[in-house]
Parts: C-alpha cells; structure tokens; sequence
C-alpha cells in the first residue's frame, strides 16, 4: 500500500513541476502582460494543485491535511483575483495587447 502511495505522490509532483515549468515558458515566450496573466495563473494554480494532493497523500488524513485544503483553497479563489487586479492595472495605464491598434481602445 505504501508502495502504491508513494507512486501516486510521485506522479502528483511530476505533473505539478511539469505543469509549472510549461508556465513559466509561457511567461517568458509570450508577448503582452496580458497572455502572461492568462499563463501564471491557470498553470501556477494546477501546479500548486497537484503539489498540494501529493502532499495530501502522503500525510493521511489529519490536521495537516486540513491545513494543506485550505491552503489550496487560498491559492484558488486568490489566483484569479490578482491576475484580475494585474488586467485592470494595465487597463488604465493603457497597455494594449500586441496587434490591437491604438484606435480600438474600449
């Protein structure tokens, strides 16, 4: 059994660690803050997903596990809300995405 959980606990931090190297490619390949929004926070919050279950598989249920689910939750409902704040802060200061023209602005 433990076996079989530490495989699982392996395949959970590969895929966390893959998923977070995939986005921080994605902050350096790509052209505007405004793709880059978009890349940091969906990869860093299924990385830190699956880290988080790893983590949780391998302490069992206890006040630990509790702590590491709430942390998880945190990162969820906080990701969104700064890749949000980081769009309308470059909204005002009037950086446009590449390809629009300056005429399009809403």
């Amino acid at each position: 059994m433990v076996l079989i959980l530490d495989i699982f606990t392996s395949i959970c931090f590969f895929i966390g660690s893959l998923s977070i190297i995939i986005g921080a490619c994605g902050l350096i390949k790509l052209p505007d803050v405004f793709s880059r929004i978009h890349a940091a926070g969906m990869i860093d919050t299924g990385g830190t997903a699956f880290f988080i279950l790893g983590m949780v598989l391998q302490t069992g249920w206890s006040l630990i596990t509790v702590k590491l689910v709430l942390i998880g939750v945190f990162i969820f409902f906080t990701s969104p809300v700064t890749s949000h704040v980081t769009a309308n802060l470059a909204r005002e200061k009037n950086i446009l995405p590449v390809g629009k023209k300056i005429g399009k602005i809403l």
